[in-house]
């Protein structure tokens, strides 16, 4: 009798049974959808930045770069401060407190306007490709730096590092520095590097007051933080730059910019949530890579393996920083001493 009933619960499961297996299969969706979703957010955000590359044959020739440097940074910053106000009120979030809002204020400047003004600081004394190759040291500084910002969830082992360390090996196989050769290059050399430096600690500090703010307030995070980079960059273009304000001009990068850098600023402040904030730093790994494979796809120039090899390592290097195990950081800990699984 206990054969017979067993077989007749295999072969039609009881209304209890059927909704324990619904609901395991839900379960497992959601969490497969919940790992997944920052990765590709994160790989959609590489993939727009990547596109600046080809943002001279997208944009209309004659009205490409009329528009000044600095009033053309702030315009999609100005635009993510609008849509997430909208999105913020729309959705009720709260307000920020005065230490909070303050805290957004250094994130914003910390992620973007001060690594752009060092940046251009040393536009004269180092190469477009120098650069892209020191921000690659991002992962590196967030590894380190994110333990001590309070959140504790960043990549602790002593895999994250050594991908980081592959990564960056990988980045100069392909974009080779030269040694500086004077005190001003080397100051620039030195300038680039701390704004990757920059970039990872205001990461990591966004990261954390992200988790920290409660429901919707991550769209308050963005409001400040986007208004202050636009504010900074509007405020140095009026200074040292002639503002334009034609709408032939302004269309085309209005355009540019509502279609592929306020996407690329609402991924990223999306992913605060949802991604630590080394793993967020592979971004600037992952897209110089795209924008090398874009290219291939495009020109098919010949390779030469020390690019071969590059590529490899820096695919590897985010590969295992995004795989990386997360681990509590132990009290007292050294920046430079990473806790063993």
């Amino acid at each position: 009798m206990m054969a017979v009933d067993l077989g007749i619960a295999i072969v039609e499961p009881r209304q209890g049974q059927c909704v324990l297996i619904g609901s395991m299969k839900a379960n497992w969706f959601r969490r497969a959808w919940a790992g997944l979703s920052p990765l590709a957010g994160l790989l959609l955000l590489c993939l727009l930045w990547s596109l600046g590359s080809m943002r001279s044959d997208l944009l209309p020739t004659p009205t490409l770069n009329l528009m000044p440097p600095m009033e053309r940074r702030a315009l999609p910053f100005a635009m993510l401060a609008v849509a997430a106000a909208v999105f913020a009120v729309a959705r009720g979030a709260k307000r920020p407190r005065a230490r909070g809002a303050g805290a957004a204020v250094l994130i914003g400047l910390g992620l973007f306007v001060a690594p752009a003004e060092l940046a251009l600081a040393a536009h004269g004394w180092t190469s477009e490709l120098t650069r892209v190759a020191l921000f690659s040291l991002a992962p590196l500084f967030a590894v380190v730096f994110e333990p001590y910002t309070g959140r504790g969830a960043g990549p602790q082992s002593r895999s994250g590092l050594l991908s980081a360390l592959v990564a960056v090996a990988g980045t100069l196989l392909v974009f080779p520095v030269g040694i500086p050769g004077s005190i001003e290059s080397g100051g620039a050399f030195c300038a680039v590097i701390l704004a990757a430096a920059c970039v990872a600690a205001a990461n990591c500090g966004g990261v954390k007051m992200a988790h920290d703010l409660p429901g919707n307030s991550i769209a308050s995070l963005a409001v400040i933080a986007g208004g202050t980079a636009a504010t900074g960059f509007a405020a140095q273009s009026a200074l040292t730059e002639q503002m334009v304000w034609k709408w032939n001009t302004i269309a085309p990068e209005l355009a540019w910019s509502a279609a592929v850098e306020l996407p690329a600023l609402l991924l990223l402040f999306w992913l605060m949530r949802r991604m630590s904030a080394t793993r967020m730093t592979t971004r600037f790994v992952l897209a110089p890579l795209m924008t090398i494979l874009i290219g291939f796809m495009l020109q098919r120039p010949a390779i030469e393996p020390r690019t071969w090899l590059g590529l490899f390592l820096m695919t590897a290097g985010a590969v295992g920083i995004l795989l990386a195990p997360e681990e509590e950081p132990e009290a007292g800990s050294s920046l430079l001493k990473l806790n063993r699984k």
